[in-house]
């Protein structure tokens, strides 16, 4: 008889994905090892293996978690309200995602397209929700050639946020998201 999932199946994979995320972002994944992620989990390789046959199986479903969360965060803020609670929803939910947010641009390109091909659709929908909101609150953007080099400059703020931010020091998370709307709005409502 085959055995059933255990209770804690969900957790034991969020556990790992985050554990793996944190060890791959610091070593590189190309450099990185199952071995050294399961070191770092404090689990067995074993078990690490139950849960996902591969390295790149491992990445994919950390990314897909990742972005995937990023996708429904972004869903989740009503459109009418503009740019600024979007860009702080986007901001909120990149905190303690760092690692994550890492491997999303330093290694997503490793993976085989057929991997990475559900993960870029995800990429262009949250660009999509972004470009839809840039537009609203600019109307003059919205059949321009420039709403897509604004759209990707914004997560260009956003995105680089976690390389120099220290938290307890300078701007808090939600002050950074209000000063990069503010830039945002004030630089877009003039084109």
């Amino acid at each position: 008889m085959p055995r059933g999932i255990a209770r804690d199946h969900d957790q034991k994979r969020a556990a790992i994905r985050k554990g793996a995320a944190e060890y791959f972002a610091a070593h590189g994944f190309d450099r990185a090892s199952m071995t050294g992620a399961a070191r770092h989990c404090g689990v067995s390789k074993a078990l690490i293996y139950h849960y996902y046959d591969s390295k790149e199986a491992l990445l994919h479903d950390i990314l897909d978690a990742h972005l995937a969360a990023l996708v429904e965060t972004a869903q989740a803020v009503d459109p009418g309200e503009g740019l600024r609670p979007l860009v702080c929803a986007i901001l909120e939910a990149y905190e303690d995602a760092d690692a994550e947010h890492k491997l999303q641009i330093d290694a997503l390109s490793v993976l085989p397209e057929a991997l990475q091909a559900p993960l870029v659709a995800l990429q262009r929908d949250l660009v999509e929700i972004m470009s839809a909101t840039l537009a609203r609150e600019a109307p003059g953007l919205a059949d321009t050639d420039r709403l897509r080099p604004v759209t990707m400059s914004v997560f260009g703020i956003l995105n680089w946020f976690y390389m120099w931010h220290r938290p307890g020091r300078g701007l808090s998370r939600q002050e950074y998201s209000a000063l990069a709307t503010d830039l945002v709005l004030n630089g877009i409502r003039g084109m």
